[in-house]
């Protein structure tokens, strides 16, 4: 448990080197930066690698369809339309927070029915799509997730931003 703890710690805290909490801390972002933490850890253990494969890409392990509901975001001044353009942002931790900022945005709904739309909801809308939050999450990533933002219960991960 203590292991879990610091891991999650640790790789939150990488989160935050990487300066995306100021990225995300505007009032119109739906996310919080603990939450975004929190599904990173859940979802990829936060592997900053540069990483493409079984249809995902990036430490937030963001499709392709994804990325285009997100809003085909793009780094410079990159065309959307470019070969690269969607490995390039969801690879970046900036641009594929940003992508998830704009899907949560577009999909953020309760999804399981406790009456509000809190960090569990985005990372069920996160890991089973915008019409499939629904669903069941495996035992390993609702683990992880409960995990990290158990690390973080003196924030208040249900409200927003």
């Amino acid at each position: 448990m203590a292991a879990n703890k610091l891991c999650c710690t640790l790789a939150f805290g990488a989160l935050l080197c990487l300066g995306l909490v100021a990225l995300i801390q505007a009032q119109d972002k739906p996310v919080t930066d603990v939450c975004l933490g929190c599904i990173c850890e859940a979802i990829s253990g936060c592997n900053q690698t540069r990483f493409c494969g079984a249809g995902v890409c990036g430490l937030f392990r963001i499709t392709w369809a994804y990325w285009s509901d997100g809003g085909k975001l793009t780094l410079g001044n990159e065309s959307p339309q470019s070969e690269d353009a969607y490995a390039n942002c969801v690879n970046d931790p900036y641009c594929a927070a940003n992508t998830i900022q704009n899907y949560m945005t577009k999909f953020g709904q309760d999804c399981n029915k406790d009456g509000g739309i809190d960090c569990y909801d985005y990372a069920a809308i996160h890991k089973l799509g915008g019409y499939g939050c629904g669903g069941e999450l495996s035992y390993q990533y609702q683990t992880s997730l409960q995990s990290c933002l158990n690390s973080f219960q003196q924030l208040d991960v249900r409200s927003g931003p």
